[in-house]
């Protein structure tokens, strides 16, 4: 079953909505489950994630993910974002269960495009980022 913060993250999303103006925007979806993830970043001349927010159209994991990958990345350098993994989302949920794992996928990965665009609009290569997938498979 679920964790208490995987519930508390789903019933009590952080940073729902979005961001006029981003910095980056990603977008990912899962074509068999029908999840589709968001973010929206607010990066400053520093490089640091002012703000974040995210829509999420999905189950509970999805929106519990997309919430508590916000929370990980605010604040924190771009670097720093891009070091955040699918692991890392799940870990600060206290897990999830194996056939939502892909829910965590999607976070990292809408992170990461999200990062790609940030670069992509403003001609920079950020070490480490790479091209986006749009559709994560369950498989991965």
């Amino acid at each position: 079953m679920y964790s208490e913060k995987v519930m508390d993250h789903f019933q009590h999303p952080r940073n729902m909505g979005e961001i006029e103006n981003p910095s980056g925007v990603g977008t990912v979806g899962n074509a068999k489950c029908g999840d589709i993830m968001r973010i929206y970043l607010d990066i400053d001349e520093n490089q640091i994630i002012r703000d974040v927010k995210f829509k999420t159209f999905g189950c509970g994991a999805a929106v519990a993910t997309s919430s508590m990958a916000t929370e990980l990345v605010k604040g924190k350098s771009v670097n720093e974002a891009l070091k955040v993994t699918n692991k890392a989302v799940m870990e600060a949920l206290d897990g999830l269960p194996p056939v939502k794992v892909h829910c965590s996928l999607l976070a990292e990965e809408s992170i990461h495009a999200a990062l790609w665009d940030y670069a992509q609009k403003n001609g920079i290569q950020i070490e480490g980022l790479k091209p986006p997938k749009k559709d994560i498979h369950e498989d991965e």
